[in-house]
């Protein structure tokens, strides 16, 4: 009936006012409204103003079905697109607009998180510069012959590289130390005392880094201590988020047999990580890229 014209007005009822008549709420309304079918063109705005693109809507789906298609990871959004075809595909496309035709022909990821009210404790983590903070985490990953196994993650603040990873079937305090002593050689090229001075060590109040043997080696490389909020993981989000990625790549909807596997699956996904996963962070450049783009010439040829 919204469709229907008038005849005094002469001019079509609309939905406001049928709705408002019926005492329905238009939200009702449009909330069952039929879904576009996933293989229909996109509505093309009446009367656009401006210069035309150069990628007309189909063109533009087409690179964003081949750029999924290709990618390595698996319920990427739009942002990471929007990336990968400006930067690296050169192609001069808005990020909404991408995010139009994703929404439209149902290529989002459908995964969604509840919007929570701000925190005391909200604010910024990352850092402005490499080896300021450092974060180290655990996580449990349940294998079909050798049951749970821990993995042991440590990260930049800065870029979100993983620096370390650790799987192991028993995840006491020396397992969950193995990554950071990772990174200090591959940062710093030396476990000499104080070769990490300065650095801050984010952790939550797991019994594995309260141990003295794990503060302790702390502060053999210089480590100062950094705890997360008791009950908060967000003040040690950094790697949280990390973990997450992990589990959500090659973790869930997977099964490894034992130890061997998932420790080569993980070692497999953190190169690709690190060198593929964009940030919008880091101006959509991948961990390595902001390494290099940040570090000088002369220390990378060292």
């Amino acid at each position: 009936m919204s469709t229907a014209t008038s005849i005094a007005a002469r001019q079509v009822y609309g939905v406001q006012r049928v709705c408002a008549a019926w005492d329905f709420p238009r939200a009702t309304y449009y909330a069952t409204a039929p879904l576009v079918p996933a293989d229909s063109p996109a509505p093309i705005a009446p009367g656009k103003r401006g210069p035309k693109t150069v990628l007309d809507d189909p063109t533009l789906l087409a690179l964003i079905r081949a750029d999924l298609a290709t990618s390595p990871f698996t319920g990427e959004g739009h942002r990471k697109v929007f990336a990968r075809l400006r930067y690296l595909g050169g192609h001069r496309v808005g990020r909404n607009r991408i995010l139009r035709l994703m929404r439209h022909h149902h290529l989002l990821s459908p995964h969604r998180t509840a919007v929570v009210p701000a925190k005391a404790h909200d604010g910024r983590i990352i850092t402005d510069a490499p080896n300021v903070r450092w974060a180290t985490d655990g996580a449990k990953i349940w294998t079909t012959e050798d049951g749970w196994l821990w993995c042991f993650t440590t990260l930049e603040h800065w870029n979100a590289e993983c620096l370390g990873h650790h799987v192991c079937k028993i995840g006491d305090r020396f397992a969950a130390y193995e990554p950071v002593a990772q990174a200090v050689a591959r940062i710093f090229g030396t476990a000499a005392p104080q070769a990490a001075r300065g650095v801050e060590l984010r952790h939550d109040h797991g019994s594995q880094y309260l141990t003295d043997y794990f503060q302790g080696q702390s502060r053999y490389h210089g480590f100062t201590p950094s705890f997360a909020f008791v009950g908060e993981p967000e003040t040690n989000g950094v790697v949280e988020r990390f973990n997450r990625t992990l589990k959500e790549q090659i973790i869930h909807g997977k099964s490894y047999r034992n130890r061997a596997e998932l420790a080569a699956a993980v070692a497999a996904f953190v190169i690709v990580y690190n060198r593929d996963w964009r940030l919008e962070k880091l101006r959509y450049q991948s961990p390595l890229e902001a390494r290099r783009s940040f570090l000088p010439p002369s220390f990378l040829a060292a």
